[in-house]
């Protein structure tokens, strides 16, 4: 296999010659494309040693065709999900703006990409975990735009059923393949392999790239055509706004009638109303720390506004949504968008010097 390197500004090329010679000006792509007559077949762990201080020009697979998975998009989850797929022992192409997010995962062995165009062209399959369908749509749009032929993004970030229609047509338009598999599950999950995967396009889709989403869960879910497993996430998340929100007013509550959390707890443990949520978030907001989040309270309000757009365009009633979608706001407001979403309990619950409810109070004067 003959590949360039970029060290610096000139390219190296690995049948050791210093021709500085644009591989794709001859009509032939370099990904594949057989070394002059004579030369010796090069080995894939000189690109390997090479990797941590060079861009490569053509990023390609070992033995010769493209790196089998890239992933754009490396926050949270995005990073989570590429070092669970580098511990398998799986070949990895991250991109993402701030290419210093990709520099630890570079250090593991990971390849970056240069663009997202770059990305999508290194590999047959590319994974999206990005912010929002505007993010995608920056990445994969607005400047270099891929190639999608004989290539499958799947879109695995929190978007508008509608968003996920639209982006699957427009790849399809370019002779891509597209489908959505939403994840639920945090950092914890997503790390061990135990996040849930939801579907939605074609039971084909699973069938081809199931190796790949059973790095991240038991096993894939097909929900529905794609737009479906959209739909499902969104329902899903809302419910992580309601359950935090009311969790705190409820403690809130607590607080400053005198009851002890310990007996809140353990009533609440022994009913019906219990979600792992509230004993998993509890010590945060007893001590009001939201750092280190797993999601952000940013993101959270992006999701709840795209629940409440697709519940009304469902023609449903969006009351309660629209209260906690306020509720969210102050908290932003409150310079928390990047502080984990428990942190929620500030707008909820204001810390107040006032004493709490004496027990032996009366309404009457």
């Amino acid at each position: 296999m003959w590949v360039c390197i970029h060290l610096g500004q000139k390219p190296f090329h690995l049948d050791g010659s210093d021709e500085d010679t644009d591989l794709k000006s001859e009509g032939q792509p370099a990904v594949g494309r057989q070394p002059p007559a004579g030369d010796p077949a090069r080995s894939f762990d000189f690109l390997m040693a090479l990797r941590y201080t060079c861009h490569v020009n053509e990023l390609f697979l070992r033995r010769g065709g493209t790196m089998q998975v890239s992933l754009i998009g490396m926050g949270v989850m995005g990073t989570a999900m590429t070092e669970r797929l580098m511990t398998l022992g799986r070949d990895v192409v991250v991109y993402n703006r701030t290419e210093e997010k990709c520099t630890a995962l570079q250090h593991r062995g990971a390849l970056r990409a240069r663009s997202a165009a770059e990305a999508v062209e290194a590999s047959t399959c590319t994974i999206l975990m990005l912010a929002d369908a505007q993010a995608i749509r920056d990445a994969l749009f607005s400047l270099e735009k891929p190639d999608f032929q004989n290539r499958t993004i799947i879109q695995m970030g929190t978007i508008a059923p509608s968003e996920s229609i639209a982006l699957g047509r427009e790849i399809r338009t370019g002779l891509g393949d597209y489908f959505e598999a939403p994840v639920l599950g945090s950092l914890a999950e997503a790390k061990a392999g135990r996040l849930l995967v939801m579907v939605g396009g074609k039971a084909e889709h699973i069938d081809r790239w199931h190796e790949v989403l059973k790095c991240f869960c038991e096993e894939p879910l097909l929900v529905g055509p794609i737009g479906q497993a959209a739909a499902l996430k969104l329902a899903l998340n809302q419910l992580i706004a309601s359950h935090i929100t009311a969790f705190s007013l409820s403690l809130g509550l607590i607080q400053r009638s005198g009851v002890e959390v310990e007996t809140f707890m353990n009533v609440l443990k022994q009913s019906a109303l219990m979600a792992p949520m509230f004993e998993k978030k509890i010590p945060r907001l007893l001590t009001r720390d939201y750092t280190s989040p797993n999601f952000s309270t940013r993101h959270l309000l992006k999701d709840v506004e795209l629940c409440l757009n697709a519940s009304r365009d469902a023609n449903l009633a969006t009351p309660v949504l629209a209260g906690i979608r306020g509720i969210l706001e102050e908290t932003v407001g409150q310079g928390l968008q990047d502080a984990d979403y428990s942190s929620v309990f500030e707008a909820v619950v204001p810390k107040d010097p006032s004493p709490p409810l004496s027990p032996h109070s009366s309404d009457s004067g």
